[in-house]
């Protein structure tokens, strides 16, 4: 929504900005700036103490001994202040405002008149599936918190004793969603009673939530080592394994009989209009289901049309013969899970030393690769990155999912790698968390800038002289082909009313990984509506801004001056990237931004 909301004056001005000859702020023009700064600064700190998970992942400790609010008065509090907090952005003077405070209070504008929306349309009915829900995030979101200090085990001690309300909560939230015809698939629902299940059925220092006790500091003395492990445990076992226990009896015997029957969310009240507005969050762009439906399947011809040639250089006949041959060899699939973990470090590894010859600014947060835990492994990503905190003190993880590791392709390992590690998520969001921009910025998530980028960079690694294993090309495409796919089956399943069986179908005739990825996958469209539209549309977004770039610049353009401009505002909203690069283009093009970049390490 920003994007559309803000194209207008506020872009313009943007743009006029970048190009406006250096002159110092007039006294007016100063009060402006100061104004807006301290209202974001307020609005930031409503948001951390909205969400605590928020503030603990980069590292603000204030919030460390509670989870966000998810019950239903608390929807009333939420919506008062976000309406109150968008009256006063709206209320500001906007003429003495730069190029990048423009930007701030177009994408401030936005996001919370997205949330009114968000909250109009009720979407926080439906807090539980098997891929996104709080139940899942809650024990996910343990590997996240500190633990090198007493303070630190007792904030969470404290945590844990509130945990047991927010499940009740969620079952109070998910009861009225239920009145209002808001729910899931029932299927779904029913993989989220497993997930409860498995959560709960570890006890003591084997469950995710007592592991922090399983290994103390050693700057926490032994007499506070045995009393916090005594008491963390005694909730563990006596209070959150309960509640875990009470939510999955109840969400099996009274929530989930009564799911929806049909996959696409054009079956709940209001349908098109949620898959809309799932589209305009998660694309920030207002194309039509139809439109972005004829993309993916323009898409899907082209990339495998280059898979084909692949096939031919190896001798095959066509596409189909060289599909057959790779799920028949063995040399294909994993052997261990350590295997998988192994080919993730390796290939991250070798993509660093190349980083300087594509970006000026480079990022120094470290990379850790490891595991995704045993309870959500059945159901999550074959692989997900997880940030780290802005001054670097704990790492960003990529997480990879090697459940049924004999069924997973080895090919499509090297992609995914650079996805998520670098150039991909790493160091796009690494490099954001430093930028001299508000902290929203900083954090800003919007899915097809993010995800736009990660697919970009995939292909970057290509530019660069890797994929040299013709099979590890074809797994690249194939990861294209995947994002392709998913532009297909989202609109098939949300606006064309495709059945599950429809999707997996389509999947199966245009397959862009293993079984049990491509069936993980179905269910993450049927639960996400639109969240999987923006990877393709984001890397799309990037290329047509490179050539436009590439195009206007001639001998001034510049790989890795392209790249920090893309990633010096953090993720915005693709039509106000759009504008910035134009203003961009202009001002290189005019000598008032240097073509070449001094190498920075933040």
């Amino acid at each position: 929504m920003a994007a559309l909301l803000c194209s207008g004056s506020a872009t313009s001005l943007a743009a006029s900005a970048r190009t406006a000859p250096n002159k110092p702020p007039s006294a007016q023009a100063a009060n402006d700036r100061k104004a807006l700064d301290a209202l974001l600064a307020k609005e930031w700190q409503f948001q951390l103490k909205e969400s605590p998970e928020l503030a603990t992942t980069i590292g603000d400790y204030r919030y460390n001994d509670r989870w966000t609010d998810y019950s239903l008065a608390h929807v009333a509090v939420t919506r008062a202040a976000t309406a109150s907090f968008l009256r006063r952005f709206e209320s500001l003077d906007t003429q003495g405002l730069d190029e990048q405070r423009q930007l701030s209070l177009a994408m401030m504008e936005g996001q919370l008149k997205d949330q009114l929306e968000s909250i109009r349309l009720k979407n926080y009915e439906m807090p539980m599936d098997q891929i996104t829900g709080v139940q899942i995030m809650l024990p996910g979101f343990v590997a996240t918190i500190p633990f090198d200090s007493t303070r630190h085990y007792e904030d969470y001690l404290k945590r844990l004793q509130a945990l047991p309300r927010v499940l009740s909560d969620l079952q109070s939230v998910s009861e009225q969603g239920m009145k209002d015809g808001l729910m899931q698939p029932k299927y779904l629902l029913e993989k989220v009673v497993g997930q409860l299940n498995q959560i709960a059925k570890p006890a003591g220092v084997d469950n995710v939530f007592g592991q922090p006790v399983a290994h103390f500091p050693q700057s926490i003395p032994k007499a506070q080592q045995v009393r916090l492990r005594r008491e963390i445990l005694n909730v563990v076992n006596n209070a959150v394994r309960p509640a875990y226990r009470k939510l999955a009896v109840w969400v099996s015997k009274d929530y989930a009989p009564h799911g929806r029957l049909h996959e696409g969310i054009w079956s709940l009240p209001d349908g098109a209009e949620r898959y809309r507005f799932a589209i305009h969050t998660q694309t920030t762009t207002d194309l039509s289901p139809a439109k972005i439906h004829q993309i993916g399947l323009d898409q899907v011809k082209e990339i495998e049309a280059k898979m084909t040639v692949i096939a031919h250089k190896l001798g095959f006949a066509d596409l189909a013969s060289f599909r057959a041959s790779i799920a028949k060899n063995p040399k294909m699939f994993a052997t261990s899970r350590e295997q998988i973990l192994g080919l993730y470090r390796h290939y991250i590894a070798g993509m660093l030393p190349e980083l300087p010859k594509l970006f000026g600014t480079l990022p120094k947060t470290k990379l850790l690769v490891q595991a995704v835990e045993p309870y959500r492994e059945k159901d999550a990503a074959g692989a997900e990155y997880h940030q780290g905190t802005p001054d670097g003190s704990r790492p960003g993880v990529v997480f990879v999912d090697t459940y049924d590791y004999r069924h997973r392709t080895l090919y499509d390992i090297e992609d995914t790698a650079y996805h998520e590690g670098v150039p991909g998520h790493h160091l796009q969001i690494s490099i954001a968390q430093t930028l001299p921009l508000p902290p929203f910025r900083q954090q800003a998530a919007y899915t097809a800038y993010i995800e736009g980028w990660a697919l970009y960079a995939e292909r970057l690694a290509k530019e660069v002289g890797y994929y040299k294993d013709p099979y590890s090309d074809y797994g690249r495409l194939s990861g294209e082909l995947l994002r392709a796919d998913r532009l297909v089956l989202d609109t098939g399943v949300h606006y064309l009313h495709w059945t599950r069986a429809q999707m997996i179908a389509y999947f199966h005739a245009h397959p862009a990984g293993s079984e049990p990825d491509m069936q993980a996958e179905t269910d993450r469209y049927i639960a996400w509506p639109g969240q999987a539209l923006g990877y393709k549309l984001g890397q799309l977004k990037f290329l047509e801004l490179r050539a436009r770039a590439k195009k206007a610049l001639g001998d001034k353009f510049d790989i890795r001056t392209f790249h920090d401009e893309m990633l010096s505002g953090g993720a915005m909203p693709l039509g106000l990237l759009d504008e910035r690069t134009n203003a961009w283009i202009a001002a290189v093009k005019a000598g008032r931004i240097p073509a070449h970049p001094s190498p920075t390490t933040l």
